[in-house]
């Protein structure tokens, strides 16, 4: 989704540039594709990104209303933007009805571009975040192990090491004191007085 985040920022700038109005705000809705926003599922949330007429229609096909796709006021991108005030309540009334995988099975099966949005736990079982050990144990001094998320940048000649956890309040206080030359009985007034 950072691809289509990224793209509707550039999109946007652009849009301000030759036109010298600066965009609304519109949340998590794509100003000017539709529909391309975040829709509530029976059992959660669905973020769908419909990007031109054909997976328009497509969407129209698995929402079990074909005839939407052939309405003039949604056959064209132009136009569904234009009566996204109609549109919009439609295909979220549809949605609703139904469970978020249900959707997302059936989105994905007509190419029509639709992910769950997972709340935490959800995160931490899928399977390409299991493959990917993105989430980490590391050794604690005070709790044993810290659960911790990985950084998702993996680079071949320069693997993640996991070896501290977050430091302790105060942790590295004096080391970092001593490297910018503070001395150990400075340190220690320094301590006493409650600075530090």
């Amino acid at each position: 989704m950072l691809d289509v985040q990224v793209a509707t920022l550039a999109n946007q700038a652009m849009n301000f540039f030759v036109s010298g109005k600066a965009p609304r705000r519109t949340g998590n809705a794509h100003p000017n594709i539709q529909p391309q926003d975040v829709f509530a599922c029976r059992d959660g949330e669905i973020v769908l990104a419909v990007g031109n007429d054909g997976q328009f229609a497509k969407l129209c096909e698995v929402l079990g209303r074909p005839e939407l796709a052939r309405d003039e006021r949604f056959a064209k991108n132009a136009s569904r933007v234009r009566n996204l005030a109609v549109l919009r309540p439609l295909v979220a009334g549809i949605l609703e009805a139904g469970d978020r995988s249900h959707w997302v099975a059936a989105l994905d099966a007509a190419g029509v571009p639709a992910g769950p949005i997972n709340a935490i736990p959800e995160v931490f079982e899928d399977a390409q975040v299991k493959h990917r050990r993105m989430l980490v144990d590391v050794p604690h001094p005070l709790a044993g192990t810290v659960p911790l998320v990985a950084s998702p940048m993996r680079f071949t000649a320069a693997p993640l090491v996991h070896d501290r956890a977050p430091p302790l309040l105060g942790e590295h206080t004096a080391e970092i004191l001593r490297d910018i030359g503070i001395g150990d009985a400075e340190i220690e007034q320094l301590r006493k007085g409650g600075v530090v």
